[in-house]
């Protein structure tokens, strides 16, 4: 089956009530895991790579991994995705190399460190969203700074991050702003920010409403029902997998992500793309450590690296029955990009656009 644009499976999403969870990928293991999983549930897949990912496994190698992914697995559609694109650059190198959808985070600087001010945002997403839409590549738009609403610090994972105190607005999506960035961007998907962030370390303890803002993603959807939001640093970290860490040998301190029950949610809610990165890193490293520990003479890579992705499957298994991605890969009949440039030309997606009422 092709690779296909993100705006095309989260249409689909949105028709039949479902997400996607979006996996981060470095190596070949890890690519092989997820679309076992895709495969053994029926499930569209978006595979994406960060600017980190890139640099360590190499643009080349990046994509013909996803090209060996789609001749083994014709049968499941692929969305190729850049996680967090800091500058044009980044996002038109992406495009380049096969990828079929790009974020652009105007959140931050170039530097990723830095918050940047809503015109900034607004000017340089707009200039990334008319390039790609010009091919029908997706964009994603990010408005609000990751974070924590417990500490007000911003997160940094893999080179990403913001840096320092952050306000209370800074640290949660305006709803009214969103109607006004979406429109003024056109972008297919929008990153909320919530309170969650990327890492293991989220919460002090179970989340709740002061510091998982559900609330930002009901009034968001209330406003543009059509549009597709974006939940990250969606991780769960589940006690089973830090009980598994640390019985490896780990030193995990007790930690909470975001509960399954409450991306149910979001999803009622209009997210669409769920972003998934640390459940895949403590489950493989809990299967890596082990078989270190019971297995103190195995020097064999691949006896490693065999369990890891075992486990890396079973986890996206989960996460795709859960979210109600399973069994859709079959009902999807891809979209060329060229066909979709047509579509943005002649506005038939501006729908995701729409505004259902005034605040």
């Amino acid at each position: 089956m092709a690779r296909i644009s993100l705006r095309q499976l989260l249409d689909n999403a949105a028709e039949h009530n479902y997400g996607v969870p979006a996996f981060n990928v470095n190596s070949m293991e890890q690519v092989l895991a997820i679309m076992a999983a895709a495969a053994a549930t029926d499930s569209p897949v978006i595979l994406q790579a960060s600017r980190g990912a890139r640099s360590y496994a190499g643009d080349v190698m990046l994509a013909k991994m996803i090209e060996a992914a789609e001749i083994m697995n014709p049968q499941i559609p692929i969305c190729l995705h850049q996680d967090h694109g800091n500058d044009e650059t980044t996002c038109l190198s992406a495009m380049q190399h096969g990828y079929t959808s790009v974020m652009m985070d105007g959140s931050l600087m170039a530097d990723a460190k830095t918050p940047a001010n809503y015109e900034y945002n607004v000017a340089i997403t707009s200039r990334v969203t008319d390039m790609a839409h010009r091919i029908g590549v997706s964009v994603e738009g990010e408005l609000g700074v990751l974070g924590s609403l417990e500490t007000g610090m911003g997160e940094a994972e893999d080179g990403h991050g913001a840096e320092g105190k952050l306000s209370h607005d800074q640290l949660l999506t305006d709803p009214d702003q969103a109607v006004d960035f979406v429109r003024a961007t056109k972008v297919d998907a929008l990153a909320v920010a919530m309170g969650t962030s990327h890492g293991a370390y989220k919460f002090s303890r179970k989340p709740d409403g002061a510091i998982l803002a559900l609330n930002v993603v009901r009034a968001i959807h209330e406003r543009m029902p059509s549009l597709h939001l974006v939940m990250h640093g969606s991780s769960s970290v589940p006690q089973e997998l830090q009980d598994a860490f640390n019985a490896a040998g780990g030193e995990m301190p007790q930690t909470w992500g975001v509960p399954i029950e409450e991306i149910l949610v979001g999803i009622k809610h209009g997210v669409r793309k769920v972003n998934i990165d640390t459940d895949c890193r403590i489950a493989m490293a809990a299967a890596i450590r082990k078989v270190a520990m019971d297995k103190k003479s195995e020097f064999d890579p691949r006896a490693f690296m065999k369990p890891s992705m075992a486990a890396l499957r079973d986890l996206c298994a989960n996460r795709f029955e859960a979210f109600g991605t399973a069994g859709k890969a079959s009902k999807i009949k891809p979209i060329s990009l060229a066909t979709m440039a047509k579509q943005y030309a002649a506005g038939s997606l501006d729908h995701n656009l729409a505004v259902a009422h005034a605040a």
